[in-house]
């Protein structure tokens, strides 16, 4: 395993995935809420770019006719068929479905990301 320096910190927008080739692979490098991701750009329902979606929120469950909206810049849903991914866990969000984002290990360096491969 070898850490890859991909950007500066200052660089990343919050809440919006920054595309990197490290080693051939597609990763996403996401801010959120105080912390950074790196994502395989690969859906693990279609294998779409899931890294060219929406940073975003999601509607939770909630009591009959009403709505609630929460996990802001926490869900990010694919581009291709609108799979919603936790951010934190990776886990989708569709129910019963035992479907995974990929992650690589993330470290910060004086205001570098590197990311292990």
């Amino acid at each position: 395993m070898a850490l890859h320096l991909v950007t500066s910190v200052e660089a990343l927008e919050e809440a919006k995935p920054a595309l990197h080739m490290v080693e051939g692979r597609s990763i996403g490098i996401i801010k959120s809420n105080g912390e950074i991701f790196a994502v395989r750009n690969v859906c693990p329902h279609k294998r779409a770019p899931v890294c060219q979606g929406q940073l975003r929120g999601t509607m939770l469950p909630s009591d009959p006719d009403t709505f609630v909206f929460g996990m802001e810049n926490q869900v990010l849903r694919c581009p291709w068929h609108g799979w919603e991914f936790d951010l934190a866990s990776g886990k989708t969000l569709c129910e019963g479905l035992n479907r995974k984002l990929s992650y690589y290990p993330v470290t910060l360096k004086d205001g570098s990301v590197y990311v292990e491969i």
